[in-house]
């Protein structure tokens, strides 16, 4: 005896308060942060160098900090996170952008999308 699964009971509907953003896009990902007793919004703002679709999906950012990179992994459905903001569309050929963790300064720009 087999048993089926209905699979879109695993999967969540995508946030209609979040923008669709790609691989290249420079985003500004608000997120919750509780320090003590006090909770704050603390920005995140980096290029999105991966996406990860499905029910546990994910997207990472990543930055340049004091001249280290920083990566930040974040899930879609995380309750802290608040708000996506996309401040500039990039124009890549691919979906992975980890090429971009090897270099710094004018090499790791991205192209800006056309309007």
């Amino acid at each position: 005896m087999t048993m089926s699964v209905d699979l879109r009971e695993f999967v969540q509907q995508p946030n209609p308060n979040f923008p669709s953003f790609s691989a290249g896009d420079n985003v500004r990902v608000q997120l919750r942060v509780v320090e003590g007793t006090r909770e704050r919004l603390q920005p995140f703002e980096g290029v999105v160098i991966r996406i990860k679709n499905g029910p546990a999906g994910n997207f990472t950012v990543r930055r340049l900090s004091s001249g280290i990179g920083v990566e930040r992994t974040i899930p879609f459905n995380s309750p802290r996170l608040e708000a996506i903001e996309v401040t500039r569309k990039g124009r890549v050929r691919r979906s992975r952008l980890y090429y971009l963790r090897g270099r710094t300064g004018r090499a790791a720009r991205i192209k800006e999308a056309r309007r």
